[in-house]
């Protein structure tokens, strides 16, 4: 099966064109002030207007309102939210209900230790996005271009769908799907010549990478 990609962080339609153009299954639109790529509602209802059937339209938010939440579900058309903040697991199932749309939880991962975490997770979300978590003192949760130690996550599995996040280019994608099994990643800073500016070509090279990689048969463990 080859491995899903999703590209975050698109501000424009020339982005999405690119991600469509390469294969990718996702394409991530930022709502949340401190980041270089967050989007107006306004932006983002025409950018997701473009996107081609068959891509899923996915909204990250960090610890956003009720409020917010209403605005852009009622604004920009959308297949799956992406909680990217300190919600807690009865958060998730509350916007899930709420909203009717797949859930993704994010969650950062140092050391070992940090794996718990998915736990509990894997029965309130439709996916958990496996992260690194960031420096102390970080502005943003995510979108650092920060990896974490991906041996960390040889031979698991769970209950719901992940993908792998945090500091992945068009260099070393193949690498960290063999060594995790893998088989969605996710892809911000790496494809960008500057913050928030992708480049097609880099998004051309990470999605052929990742979609060339040999999946490894993962071993199954409890979580």
């Amino acid at each position: 099966m080859a491995v899903r990609v999703k590209i975050c962080g698109v501000r424009s339609r020339a982005d999405v064109e690119a991600a469509a153009g390469a294969g990718a299954a996702y394409v991530g639109m930022v709502f949340y002030p401190r980041s270089p790529r967050h989007l107006t509602l306004a932006d983002a209802r025409w950018i997701a207007d473009a996107v081609p059937a068959g891509i899923g339209r996915v909204a990250l938010t960090v610890d956003a309102s009720d409020e917010d939440l209403d605005r852009l579900v009622g604004t920009v058309p959308l297949e799956m939210l992406q909680l990217h903040g300190d919600e807690a697991p009865e958060r998730v199932e509350l916007l899930r209900s709420r909203f009717g749309l797949p859930v993704m939880k994010a969650v950062g991962i140092a050391v070992a230790g940090d794996l718990a975490r998915i736990d509990a997770y894997a029965g309130v979300a439709d996916q958990i996005l496996v992260d690194a978590r960031p420096a102390h003192g970080a502005d943003r949760p995510g979108g650092n271009g920060l990896a974490f130690d991906w041996k960390l996550l040889r031979g698991r599995t769970w209950t719901r769908p992940w993908m792998l996040a945090g500091g992945l280019t068009p260099e070393n994608v193949a690498e960290a799907v063999r060594l995790t099994g893998a088989e969605q990643v996710d892809v911000s800073s790496g494809v960008e010549l500057t913050p928030g500016f992708k480049d097609a070509g880099r998004v051309r090279a990470f999605v052929a990478a990742a979609m060339s990689a040999a999946q490894p048969q993962a071993l199954s463990v409890s979580g």
